[in-house]
């Protein structure tokens, strides 16, 4: 209760104390908050540096031409992003299967980069007679290549072990020809990629393999 015999000043200063004690806890608390908050501030991490890259939309086969709806773009942090990530990947084709959600880097497609999968490797494409044989294979296999001599029948064994990097799909069965087989990427020798152009200048190729 407030004393009504003091001179119209001090009951002002006394209604303006007794306010400020009512309302001190209020004030400490909204202080403490705030003190909490800008140590919040103080001590939360810097944003994370993102980059956008490309992942595979869904499961994708090797050979797969890839367009808008295979892929989808996702924020990688930036420390985390995989080296060599493709940056525009439409049109390119696929030399292994991706699953989806797997980044589309320039080791998984045919082009430049697709030696960076085989270190010491010469990348070479293969036209095989037989787009049936082919169909046959997949990225990953090691095959031996075999050249046929049309003429005797003859055959000899031109490389081994190579590895298989790209394979190609909806090509239909045919004969060889100026338009029939289909092509096969493989890694191979510096050596062995010189014979086996040179074979296949005059031979038919074809692969063994075991898996």
């Amino acid at each position: 209760m407030l004393a009504t015999g003091l001179p119209p000043m001090r009951r002002r200063v006394r209604a303006v104390r007794h306010q400020l004690r009512r309302r001190r806890r209020l004030i400490a608390a909204a202080l403490t908050a705030a003190a909490a908050l800008s140590a919040l501030r103080t001590l939360a991490p810097p944003p994370v540096d993102t980059v956008e890259v490309l992942v595979a939309a869904r499961d994708l086969p090797s050979g797969t031409v890839l367009d808008d709806d295979d892929l989808a773009a996702r924020a990688f942090p930036r420390e985390l992003a995989p080296t060599g990530a493709a940056s525009d990947a439409t049109g390119r084709v696929l030399a292994g299967p991706l699953t989806r959600g797997e980044v589309v880097t320039d080791v998984r497609v045919v082009g430049p980069g697709l030696a960076l999968a085989q270190p010491g490797d010469t990348v070479l494409p293969v036209r095989l007679p037989d787009a049936g044989m082919a169909g046959l294979l997949q990225a990953g296999d090691e095959v031996d290549l075999v050249a046929t001599d049309p003429a005797d029948g003859t055959s000899t064994v031109v490389a081994q072990d190579v590895r298989v990097l790209a394979t190609p799909t909806g090509v239909p069965d045919g004969p060889a020809g100026a338009s029939g087989g289909a092509l096969v990427v493989v890694g191979t020798s510096a050596t062995e990629a010189v014979e086996v152009a040179s074979a296949a200048l005059s031979q038919f190729l074809t692969v063994s393999w075991s898996r």
